[in-house]
């Protein structure tokens, strides 16, 4: 047997959001349903290094497939400057759960990327208007692009604005969407004006106070204790959808709220799997501002790297080696 090694570009080329966006919703329902197992993320701290390491393990049925592995991923913020290296890296393990052979190895960031973007897409198309035809989004890096790849997917979208206090970034994704989109920066208020609205930031303090009068909003950016996007008052109005109580009321955008006791379970309408499946409704005629609150799951990793693996084996894509010499 052979450990397949997938760098970025094969991760990239092997993951079409149209059939990772079905994988994505297929892992919450399973989760939902018990068929999956998720230890809970760990964190490692390293002030030291103004950074941390993250472990996230799972393995999932998803009925016509099953699979697991566990996501190794950082956040380092001085990375860029000190080591021109990504604030964030990753390296996915994806094992036959079978007999836990590694069958690849692949590149963790690229991989959250994708299916970060794709978990807002499945949020977006059971909280968002049906006819939601503008995408704001805040925050310029490299999330912002494919949020708007993977929510295009599930809505019509047109109209785009990205706001950011860099300019460069700004215009680097109005360059790059361009002939796509009618895309151009502005205000954070003038992207929570749209149908849609992606926050894609680190920030501690929100930045986000107002939205439209029917806005859905993909709270993306919080993945640890203090971060925060969304006011509060913003979050008390809304019908807010978690993907994970235990991960989103230790570290997602709800969490400094909930901890502070401004935010309680009664505020929280319920799990994105709970829509998915079935068991609770998404967006109705009488919702207005509605928040899905994403930390990222194990779970998504494993359905994103199965479709990576099933088809860069279909395509001979990467690179072969024998990991044990068995």
């Amino acid at each position: 047997m052979h450990t397949l090694l997938l760098d970025s570009d094969d991760v990239d080329h092997n993951t079409q959001f149209a059939e990772l966006i079905v994988a994505i919703e297929e892992a919450f329902a399973a989760y939902e349903r018990g068929h999956a197992q998720m230890p809970a993320k760990s964190y490692i701290d390293l002030p030291q290094y103004n950074g941390d390491f993250r472990s996230m393990p799972a393995y999932l049925d998803a009925g016509d497939w099953d699979a697991a592995g566990i996501k190794w991923v950082n956040v380092h913020t001085d990375n860029n400057a000190e080591y021109d290296l990504p604030t964030v890296l990753g390296t996915m393990i994806y094992s036959d759960p079978r007999n836990a052979y590694p069958l690849a190895l692949m590149d963790g960031r690229e991989l959250t990327m994708k299916r970060t973007g794709a978990a807002a897409a499945v949020a977006t198309d059971h909280l968002a208007l049906s006819d939601a035809s503008s995408l704001g989004i805040v925050g310029a890096g490299v999330q912002a692009y494919t949020q708007l790849e993977a929510i295009s997917t599930v809505r019509d979208i047109d109209t785009v604005v990205i706001s950011d206090l860099d300019d460069e970034r700004v215009q680097r994704f109005v360059d790059t969407f361009a002939d796509r989109f009618d895309v151009r920066g502005g205000s954070v208020a003038e992207a929570a004006g749209c149908d849609v609205l992606s926050t894609v930031t680190p920030v501690e303090s929100p930045i986000v106070s107002e939205a439209g009068a029917h806005t859905h909003i993909n709270a993306m950016g919080a993945d640890a204790a203090g971060k925060h996007e969304l006011a509060d008052d913003l979050l008390l109005d809304a019908k807010i959808v978690i993907d994970d109580h235990e991960q989103c009321t230790h570290s997602g955008e709800v969490n400094v709220p909930y901890s502070a006791g401004v935010l309680t379970d009664d505020d929280i309408y319920g799990e994105i799997g709970e829509i998915v499946v079935g068991e609770k409704e998404g967006r109705t005629d009488a919702d207005g501002v509605t928040v899905f609150d994403s930390t990222g799951l194990a779970i998504q990793d494993v359905a994103a790297a199965h479709v990576v693996y099933e088809h860069a084996t279909e395509n001979d894509n990467g690179t072969q080696f024998d990991f044990f010499n068995l």
